[in-house]
């Protein structure tokens, strides 16, 4: 299955999900590492946003990654170790169509769990309809590697800046000692005239070329600069303030304001019903949990932001 994890014991639902659903895809970059590479790069940049307490004996990385890739994640008490974050599958629904039970599998925990949901355990979910962020990471990082290969690609392409086609085999050999020697630093190459003639015909040179027009071709600066535009975009979707970089000119204080506040209006949504969970965390259990923003925003921010030609911001 194409996602994070690759040995981790993914649920049926979330298998079911990842592969069933939005078939055809829209383009072929599925399974690559490029595309593995963005995925895994997106999905630390978003659980980077938020900084997690929790208790020591409590594994960060698992109750962040089954929350962020698998959407839930269960606090249970359990005999013999205590109150621990599971992953879990969602059972039941009350009459606004809420889950009402969650159901935990997992060989160390006497088989089979089956919880009330607020009565036996407390559910942390990352989205209000109880899925994970992956469709978002999955999406983002596959325009960020076609983009990245666009990039590639057309730096190789730059460097075919003259193709020559010789006439016969010895003009093709000829031709590559004179290369030889340009690129060894000769000042001055030279070619016998033998060349000419053994084609019939004295003023034909013995090969011809293809010049590229590496000005005109070479578009590797806007696609570093599209590259950079889809992370920003993914940003506003996971709530990190960044400020775009499309625009060259000054950018007011009202305008900043409102790309930072467009950002983080989706993670603030996420950040309450966390806080949320945490606080009925403690209620029930006794246990500490807490999030927050790992950075905060200064209060008294310039009133004007300035981009240079590469995009980047000087205040």
């Amino acid at each position: 299955m194409n996602g994070i994890g690759q040995g981790a014991p993914y649920m049926y639902d979330y298998i079911n999900t990842a592969t069933v659903q939005n078939n055809p895809n829209t383009v072929h970059c599925k399974n690559t590492f490029l595309q593995r590479y963005f995925q895994r790069y997106l999905l630390q940049k978003a659980i980077s946003v938020m900084k997690w307490e929790m208790p020591e004996n409590w594994d960060k990385d698992y109750f962040l990654y089954s929350l962020y890739c698998w959407g839930t994640v269960a606090i249970i008490n359990t005999d013999k170790f205590g109150v621990i974050p599971q992953a879990c599958t969602l059972q039941g629904f009350n009459v606004f169509y809420r889950p009402l039970k969650v159901v935990i599998s997992n060989p160390l925990l006497s088989g089979l769990k089956e919880l009330t949901i607020d009565k036996q355990c407390v559910l942390f979910k990352m989205t209000p309809d109880y899925g994970g962020i992956m469709d978002l990471v999955s999406y983002y990082a596959d325009q960020m590697a076609i983009t990245a290969e666009a990039c590639s690609m057309n730096g190789m392409n730059s460097k075919l800046a003259y193709v020559f086609s010789a006439k016969n085999k010895a003009a093709a050999e000829s031709l590559k000692k004179l290369l030889d020697k340009i690129m060894g630093g000769d000042i001055g190459v030279f070619y016998d005239e033998k060349l000419r003639r053994a084609q019939g015909e004295s003023d034909v040179e013995p090969w011809s070329t293809f010049t590229q027009n590496l000005s005109q071709n070479f578009i590797m600066p806007d696609l570093m600069d599209c590259l950079r535009r889809w992370e920003e975009l993914f940003c506003n979707e996971v709530g990190i303030p960044n400020t775009r970089s499309d625009k060259k000119e000054r950018l007011v204080s009202d305008e900043a304001t409102s790309t930072r506040e467009e950002s983080k209006s989706r993670m603030e949504m996420w950040l309450d019903s966390w806080k949320k969970s945490c606080e009925k965390v403690k209620k029930m259990f006794g246990v500490e949990v807490s999030v927050d923003w790992r950075y905060k925003e200064k209060e008294g921010d310039s009133s004007e932001i300035f981009f240079n030609r590469n995009g980047d911001v000087s205040v």
